[in-house]
């Protein structure tokens, strides 16, 4: 009889220990995935990540709460940078937005107007000391080179107090997204 109950018992613990891993894999698996959401733009904007310009991403402003593109910011192919709001819109051709999304602004903004992407790099590290990916440099203000970057770990940036920043840093989708959109020469509109 104690043989049999140590034995129920043995596989009554295996049994609770392969159930907790499982919980753990699933656990660990919802906070992978919930990382590499972007919450702001959703499923059809990270598609549109691999659209090329102009192609049919889809448009994160055709649906519900998607904000439009501002009012008087040109035409054409081009990036426009609200400052106010906080937001890059990717404008194809015909005015088809491929993609819009959040950024955070560097300490250093260009004033609003029109700039063409000057230099991109892949992989540098930023002004703040972090490393990051997907550069498009378009502005300088003051000796302070202004563009759009990802950070390899994902983070926001967080520079000194008083310290002269350029980078306006994306996520890493959107920042691959600027990059496949936004080569040497392509407009940039800065509006408020």
């Amino acid at each position: 009889m104690a043989r049999s109950s140590g034995g129920s018992a043995g596989a009554f613990v295996a049994g609770l220990t392969a159930a907790a891993l499982a919980a753990v894999a699933f656990l660990a698996y919802q906070a992978s995935a919930a990382a590499d959401r972007v919450p702001d733009d959703g499923p059809e904007a990270r598609k549109s990540a691999s659209a090329s310009p102009g192609g049919d991403g889809g448009t994160d402003d055709a649906r519900p709460g998607r904000p439009p593109l501002p009012a008087g910011s040109g035409d054409g192919e081009r990036v426009v940078y609200a400052l106010d709001a906080q937001r890059v819109w990717l404008v194809g051709t015909g005015e088809q937005v491929t993609r819009t999304y959040r950024v955070w602004p560097s300490s250093v903004s260009p004033p609003p107007g029109e700039y063409r992407v000057s230099s991109r790099s892949a992989r540098v590290t930023g002004s703040d000391g972090v490393p990051v990916e997907n550069v498009v440099r378009f502005a300088s203000v003051d000796g302070t080179t202004v563009g759009f970057s990802a950070a390899l770990d994902g983070s926001r940036p967080d520079p000194e107090p008083g310290e002269r920043t350029g980078g306006v840093r994306q996520r890493r989708a959107d920042g691959e997204a600027m990059w496949l959109f936004a080569d040497v020469g392509t407009t940039v509109v800065v509006v408020p």
